[in-house]
Formats: structure tokens, C-alpha cells, sequence
């Protein structure tokens, strides 16, 4: 085949790919969620799932992807030919973590994603079970001081944002406590409102509704000032760890060979969404709140976080093998 005819050829392909693209989307979006049901990631992947379904009158599908601290998800979106259709919303902290718990990850949160939107931020509580002798901070780094290791710390997965806030804390506070992993945020919090896990940081979003049912209590919160979902309710920072915030900041991210028209067709209509008075009442009543980002800008947010883990992971000497 001539020179010619294969620029020929692709300049054809291109304008054909360009055509498809604007009048993206012409065929159903699948949103990866890389944990189990009922967390943080899968409840803001339904919401916004659903109104994106009514905005752009095509079927978006939430499908779980559970496994490695959500690192099967996240590599199947990163691996994927299905430009703009295969989405992933994630813990962009878990997301950015680990590449410094597992050495030999597939993918790269930085440079394998097109950062779409972040879509929402919901600090940590730092929740007990009621059986737990502590209502606040610093009766919690008392107890485990006079009784190291024996509060069990439920993990939701190995490595992730809430493993993390946990290893911060205790190496801030000087304590001592026993990690207990699980699969997924659903299980671990299942087992603190057993009474098998006696502590943990995790999202807001998924943890108020259990300390508003009287299931666990709230002895803090991470954020980095009190939170309007629960106002009488102190930061970990303003208990004694000033600079201390952590929490589950939710993206979406797609595969890096997503056009850019794509990005920003995405990026318009999940804004529009999330401006809605009713998203925001629903985020705000659940403990989340909006924050909103252009996809460069919360491209340069997943790079500081992984700097960010990378060095409390190193000064904390945490293994996660």
C-alpha cells in the first residue's frame, strides 16, 4: 500500500472517530466501582450514574469490580479500549496510595487516567464501637496506650485511604493498635457494628448513617475544619494533631487514550449534576460535600496525594505484605 493511501487511510479514520465522539455518547457508559457494593465509591457511582443516565438518555451501568484495595478495577478502566465508556469512580486516596504498598502495580494512577472530575469529598469519622471505654480523642489514645495493640483497627482493604488515616494517627499519637483488613468499607464497618472490630477511620458518607442510628459512635472527624453535616463534632486536628485530615475523595478518572472532547463533555455534564440543589442536599445530608475540579487541576490533586502517601508510608515504615 502507497504512503498516500495510508495517510489517506487514517486522516478517513479520524474523521470518522471524530464524528462518533461528537455525538458522544451514542451507546451505553459502564462506571467501575473497584469494591464491593454498599461503600463510599459505589453509592456516589449510583447517584451520579443515575443522573447522567436521565441527562444523556443512555443506559450507565455501575458494576463492581472488588479486589487488591481496588487495584483489579482500576487496572481493568486502565487497560480498556472503550474510550469514554468505561469509567472509573474511585477513592482517589487509595487510588494515588498505592503504588507505594504494591510495587509491581500494572498501572500508574498518574499517567494511566485522564482525570475527569473530582466528585466529592467526605472526611473520615473516626468511629467506636459503643462498648468502647472513649467518647473523644484524646480518652481513645489513652486506652490504647494503657492497653497496646488490643483495640482491633478494621482496615477496608490493605493499603487503602482508611489504612492509611489509621497508620497516620498512630504514628502521630504514639499508640499501638491491631489491623484488622477487610474486602471492602461494607464489611469492615459490618463487623465494627458487631463488636469484632472495636475502631476505625472511614468515609463520612458511608459511616454517619450508622453513629445517626446510635450503631457506632463519632469521636472525630478529619476533616481539616468541622464539617456542616455535623458541626458539634471535633476534627482530629483540633483534638491535639494539628494538620491532620484525611477522608475518601471521590473521582472519576477514565483511560488515558480518552479524547479530550470526551474529558470535557464528561467533566460539563457531571458538574452540571453536582450543582443540582438536589445532589447537593443529598451529599450534604449523607456527610459529603462537593468539590469541584477541572480535570487539570484534580490531575495535579492525584499526583500531590501519591506524594503525599508515599511519604507518611516510608516515615511510618507500615508493610502491607
Amino acid at each position: 500500500m502507497s504512503i498516500i493511501r495510508r495517510i489517506t487511510l487514517a486522516l478517513a479514520a479520524l474523521a470518522l472517530s471524530g464524528t462518533a465522539f461528537a455525538q458522544y455518547p451514542n451507546k451505553p457508559i459502564k462506571i467501575i466501582v473497584p469494591y464491593p457494593p454498599g461503600g463510599t465509591s459505589d453509592i456516589l457511582a449510583r447517584a451520579v450514574g443515575q443522573k447522567m443516565s436521565e441527562e444523556w438518555k443512555q443506559p450507565v451501568v455501575v458494576e463492581n469490580k472488588p479486589g487488591a484495595t481496588g487495584n483489579i478495577g482500576a487496572d481493568f478502566v486502565a487497560k480498556s479500549t472503550d474510550a469514554g465508556y468505561t469509567l472509573l469512580l474511585a477513592d482517589i486516596g487509595s487510588l494515588a496510595i498505592s503504588p507505594s504498598v504494591f510495587p509491581t502495580l500494572p498501572f500508574d494512577p498518574v499517567k494511566d487516567f485522564a482525570p475527569v472530575i473530582m466528585v466529592a469529598y467526605s472526611p473520615h469519622i473516626l468511629a467506636a464501637h459503643p462498648s468502647v471505654p472513649a467518647n473523644n480523642v484524646k480518652e481513645l489514645v489513652a486506652l490504647a496506650k494503657a492497653k497496646p495493640d488490643s483495640l482491633n483497627f478494621a482496615v477496608s482493604g490493605l493499603g487503602g485511604a482508611n489504612h492509611l488515616a489509621g497508620i497516620d494517627f498512630a504514628m502521630r499519637s504514639g499508640i499501638k493498635w491491631t489491623y484488622i483488613p477487610y474486602k471492602g468499607g461494607s464489611q469492615a464497618l459490618a463487623d465494627l457494628m458487631g463488636g469484632q472490630a472495636q475502631v476505625m477511620f472511614n468515609g463520612m458518607l458511608a459511616t454517619y448513617p450508622m453513629v445517626k442510628d446510635g450503631k457506632l459512635k463519632a469521636l472525630a472527624i478529619s476533616s481539616e475544619k468541622r464539617f456542616s453535616a455535623a458541626p458539634d463534632l471535633p476534627t482530629v486536628a483540633e483534638s491535639g494533631y494539628p494538620g491532620f485530615e484525611t477522608g475518601s475523595f471521590q473521582g472519576i478518572v477514565a483511560p488515558a487514550n480518552t479524547p479530550k472532547e470526551v474529558v470535557t463533555a464528561l467533566h460539563a455534564a457531571i458538574t452540571k449534576i453536582l450543582a443540582t440543589p438536589e445532589m447537593k442536599a443529598r451529599l450534604e445530608g449523607a456527610g459529603a460535600e462537593v468539590r469541584p475540579m477541572s480535570p487539570e487541576q484534580f490531575g495535579q490533586f492525584i499526583a500531590s496525594e501519591k506524594a503525599r502517601w508515599a511519604k507518611v508510608i516510608k516515615e511510618s515504615g507500615a508493610k502491607f505484605d
